[in-house]
This record gives structure tokens, C-alpha cells and sequence, in this order.
């Protein structure tokens, strides 16, 4: 069965794989998950490792395969919460009468039924069993149970059956429901531009990445920054209807939908491509570029050669590109980022006053588990005094979120302005 499916980027699929028979269409699943661009690992219960093994899920997902609710590597790593944090969905595909009883009781005694009731993620559950297992009232009154906590269950189809009853029991087939999952990502996505359409009309443009500053032809300085948090703005920013611009350093991310991409790689040209855009009508500035303070001096026109124990470069100060944008005569509306080390709220709050910016959201990139690498972040967000706004304090989640929660505050404080008098 062919069909289109059009690629969701960054969206996180727990596939949960329990005993049956139908364990062997999983496999096919994982497969069209990843066609159609979602990130996907695998859980399996001991039931289901009698009908496949745990490698066949490896190899397909490209990811370790988890089994066990106690497993010494996992824990040091990815456990069992950090997996439910990691969902966007989890899907349990085939699900059995035994896994689904489970559910509906509350029960935690193994990694699958402990993962249920710690993800805040949207659950799915395609049952998988004989017909008349289907039929029954305990499984009837348990699925009842879960669809009222707010479980989407997949209803199966009707056919024959490996045990040679005719009925209802087989799970869809991969096709049907790498469809269903994709269209739900599609539908959440419409959701959000609706909820989050507070940008109409406006042209944003962000600078996100690093800056290289070349020594010679074949050395630079630069830093860390993923881009990351740049390029999940963009995507935001566009879902709540604005016009995006995103002037983007070297970084090797896939640009987001509808977004209009400049890549530069200087700090000069940088800032040379924000005044252009400036010229061509931004209302909203978003600097979450890891700019480079500094540049060398004079640019060695050959490779510089190893002659010693020290090498002494002189360095010149590179333009703020924040500042410089805010001191514009049409300046637009001005968003800062601090990544800092240490105090952070004193050192952004500075910056906020220092660079006249209308917001500034800061972080601490020491921490390991929101640096520049990471794909979670957590924020502060402080607001210029003539928003009459308190800052507000953007708990740890996926860059993601925490985009469209700075969407949502840059819309509040263009709402809320009081001018100064």
C-alpha cells in the first residue's frame, strides 16, 4: 500500500512493542515511522521478545533497543523517566489483553507499564489478540477505562487470525498506522499555528549559530553553539504566522519550513546581513547567535607555520550586533539571548538595560543537561521596564516548547507595552 507522507522533523516516537503474533508487523512500523522522519526507539516485554528479537529493533530504529525497568546501563544514560520525557507519542503496537489490563490497573511492575504512567506524552495502544479475548467484558470494561484517562485506542481490524478464528483482533497494518500518526502530527501542528498564530503580519528575522573568525586559511576561532535553539525559533516564529528570516553561522541543521535561511560565517557579515534586512522591513530582531567577541586582527594569507612553544595572535573587538540593531533609528522590536556560566539573572539583566533591548531570555550553559549541544533548554526571561512585566521562568523541555513559550512572551510584551513617559 503506498501512500504520502510528508516529513515532521524532531518529533520523538516510543514504540512499544508487547507479545503476539502481530509483533512481526512492528517491525514494518518502525521502518515507514522513520520514512516518514520521525525519531524512534523501541520498548519490548518479555512477551514480545518470543516472537522477534530485540536486534531486528536496533537495526531498524538505528537506537538500543529497551527491555528492562532495571537496567544498570540504561539508567546511567536514558532511563526509564528520561524516556517518557523523550516521547512526543507513545505508541504500543500490537497492544496485548494482558498489557492493556495493566494500563487500565495501574500497575508498574516492569519498564512498559512504569513508561505508561510516567510519560506526559499523547498514548496509543492498537490491540492485538484473539477474537473473542477482544470480545470479552473484562477487556471491553479495561479499554473503557483507558479511552476515560484519555488513551486513543486504535480499533483493530476484522480477518482471519493466526489461531484460525474470523473477527475482530488484527492490528492495522504498518501503512494504516504510520498514516494515523503522521496525520496526528499534522492535525497538533495545525493546532498549534492556531493557538500560536500571534505573529501574523510580521517579519522576524534571528540570527542563530556560531561565528568563525578566520586565523588563516585553514584555522578560526569559534564556539559551541549548535544553533539549535536559533533554528527552533524559526520554525515558531513561522508557525505563529509570521515572515522568517534566519541569518544562520555554520551549523549543519536542515533549514524549517517556510523559513527564508542567509548563511554567513563572520561576525561582520553577520551583522552586515541583519542591517540589510533592517533596510527591507523587520518588526521583530531575535539575536540568538553565539557571537564571537573577538576576531584576529590581520588574517594570515597563508597557513601560519609552527615555530615555537607560543604563538601570539592580537585580536580586535567584533560588532555587537544587538546593540548596534537596537540603536537604530527604526529599531525593531529587540530580543536578546545571555548564555552564561554564571550569574546568569545578573549578567542578562544587565545586558537587557546595557544593549536597550525589549527582552532578553538567558540560560546556564555550564549545566550538561541544556547546554549548547542539548535538545532540551530552560530558561529566564526578563522584559525592558516599560512592559510593566514580571520575568518568567521557563522550566526544562524540549527546544521546541520552550520556542513557542518565547513566541508567546515576545507576543504578550508587544501587547503590553506602556510607553514611557
Amino acid at each position: 500500500m503506498s501512500f504520502d507522507l510528508s516529513v515532521i522533523p524532531n518529533k520523538n516516537i516510543v514504540l512499544a512493542v508487547t507479545g503476539g503474533i502481530a509483533a512481526y508487523k512492528s517491525a514494518i512500523l518502525v521502518r515507514r515511522l522513520k520514512d516518514a522522519g520521525f525519531n524512534v526507539r523501541v520498548v519490548m516485554t518479555h512477551g514480545a521478545q518470543a516472537f522477534i528479537t530485540p536486534l531486528t529493533f536496533q537495526a531498524l530504529s538505528g537506537n538500543p533497543v529497551h527491555t528492562e525497568l532495571l537496567n544498570p546501563e540504561a539508567e546511567a544514560g536514558m532511563g526509564h523517566i528520561e524516556l517518557a520525557r523523550w516521547a512526543d507519542l507513545l505508541l504500543v503496537a500490537p497492544a496485548s489483553c494482558d498489557t492493556l489490563a495493566k494500563f487500565a490497573a495501574g500497575l508498574a511492575d516492569d519498564l512498559l507499564s512504569t513508561l505508561y504512567l510516567a510519560t506526559k506524552s499523547q498514548v496509543w495502544v492498537a490491540p492485538a489478540m484473539n477474537q473473542q479475548m477482544w470480545a470479552a467484558k473484562a477487556t471491553q470494561r479495561n479499554l473503557n477505562t483507558l479511552v476515560e484517562d484519555g488513551v486513543h485506542v486504535i480499533m483493530p481490524d476484522a480477518g482471519s487470525q493466526a489461531c484460525g478464528d474470523v473477527g475482530l483482533g488484527r492490528m492495522p497494518e504498518p501503512e494504516d498506522l504510520a498514516r494515523q500518526v503522521t496525520q496526528y502530527f499534522h492535525r497538533a501542528q495545525r493546532a498549534i499555528a492556531e493557538k500560536f498564530g500571534m505573529l501574523a503580519g510580521k517579519h522576524v528575522v534571528i540570527t542563530a549559530g556560531p561565528t568563525r573568525e578566520a586565523m588563516d586559511p585553514v584555522r578560526y576561532i569559534s564556539n559551541h553553539s549548535t544553533g539549535k535553539m536559533g533554528f527552533a525559533l524559526a520554525a515558531a516564529c513561522y508557525a505563529a504566522g509570521a515572515k522568517v528570516t534566519l541569518i544562520a553561522g555554520p551549523v549543519s541543521l536542515d533549514t524549517p519550513n517556510g523559513v527564508h535561511r542567509i548563511n554567513v560565517t563572520s561576525a561582520v557579515k553577520m551583522l552586515e546581513i541583519s542591517m540589510q534586512m533592517l533596510d527591507e522591513g523587520c518588526d521583530i530582531f531575535i539575536a540568538t547567535a553565539a557571537v564571537a567577541d573577538y576576531r584576529v586582527a590581520e588574517v594570515a594569507e597563508h597557513k601560519i607555520k609552527k615555530t615555537g612553544d607560543e604563538l601570539n595572535i592580537s585580536l580586535i573587538k567584533n560588532p555587537d550586533i544587538v546593540a548596534t540593531i537596537a540603536q537604530q533609528q527604526k529599531r525593531p522590536f529587540m530580543v536578546g539571548f545571555a548564555a552564561e556560566t554564571r550569574n546568569v539573572e545578573e549578567y542578562a539583566a544587565g545586558k537587557l538595560v546595557a544593549k536597550k533591548l525589549d527582552m532578553i531570555a538567558c540560560n546556564d550553559v555550564s549545566r550538561p543537561d541544556i547546554g549548547f549541544a542539548s535538545d532540551e533548554n530552560a530558561m529566564i526571561v526578563f522584559f525592558a521596564e516599560q512592559y510593566h512585566m514580571q520575568k518568567r521562568d521557563l522550566e526544562k523541555a524540549s527546544k521546541q516548547e520552550i520556542a513557542q513559550q518565547l513566541v508567546e512572551a515576545i507576543h504578550d510584551a508587544l501587547h503590553h507595552e506602556i510607553a514611557p513617559v
